[in-house]
């Protein structure tokens, strides 16, 4: 589904992805984990073109990123986008927050629109607040929202960067409850996360980056339940998260 090939980006002089090269199979769950300033959510962005880069190449779904004739924002359509702060528009209903991307990029009616939104409200436990705003809504209702927003466009894959990192303690189970009900779905998914347990629990794979370089990529089991195969920076950061 998401293939990248010595994926290489510079702010400036500072590299901050080195020869980056993994990929993402159809219904596949990836977590991307490490310490933080690792490079994890420039290259979960880079997925999707948010996030330009220099050397290398991306395709998804055999669309070519890197191809300058590639027309990004359709692509985009079809990769669901969860991030860490939300991103709803405040000044609208969680109707319309639903409704306006399927109405102004897919070409939908309003009626389908509403119908196919609402639908995915409920599946994350919200309709009952379809008519509210995002400020009345709780963090975790409002990523939850981002979540059906990003459903309700019929995505081929979801990218989340880091999506529970903004919300309290309480509020993080009811966002993975919705994460994991998608894993066992079999949407194909790749998640940026702190969130160990969840990452136990539902990935496929592990990507372990430090400095802008992937230096592990290997499945759960691997990853969690041999410690002492892994990198002496992979060793040590689990030394530091399975402790507690």
């Amino acid at each position: 589904m998401i293939e990248l090939k010595n994926v290489s980006k510079w702010y400036g002089s500072f590299q901050v992805l080195s020869d980056c090269t993994t990929s993402i199979k159809k219904g596949e769950v990836v977590v991307i984990c490490g310490p933080s300033g690792s490079g994890k959510s420039t290259l979960i962005k880079t997925m999707n073109a948010l996030e330009p880069f220099q050397t290398g190449e991306i395709s998804v779904d055999g669309v070519q990123l890197h191809d300058p004739k590639t027309n990004l924002p359709k692509l985009r359509a079809r990769v669901g986008m969860v991030f860490q702060n939300f991103e709803l528009f405040p000044h609208l209903s969680i109707t319309e927050n639903l409704t306006l991307a399927q109405i102004k990029v897919l070409g939908r009616s309003v009626d389908d629109a509403k119908v196919h939104g609402l639908k995915y409200l409920e599946r994350v436990g919200l309709i009952a607040q379809k008519d509210k705003f995002p400020g009345q809504l709780s963090g975790g209702q409002q990523q939850r929202v981002a979540i059906a927003r990003a459903l309700s466009m019929d995505p081929i894959v979801m990218l989340f960067d880091e999506p529970t990192s903004a919300l309290d303690p309480e509020m993080v189970g009811e966002v993975l409850d919705v994460m994991v009900k998608l894993a066992d779905e079999g949407m194909t998914m790749c998640c940026v996360t702190h969130e160990m347990g969840f990452a136990r629990k539902v990935s496929n794979r592990v990507i372990f980056m430090d400095h802008g370089k992937i230096i592990e990529d290997c499945s759960k089991d691997e990853f969690f339940g041999n410690p002492d195969a892994r990198s002496p920076r992979a060793k040590d950061f689990l030394s530091k998260i399975l402790a507690h």
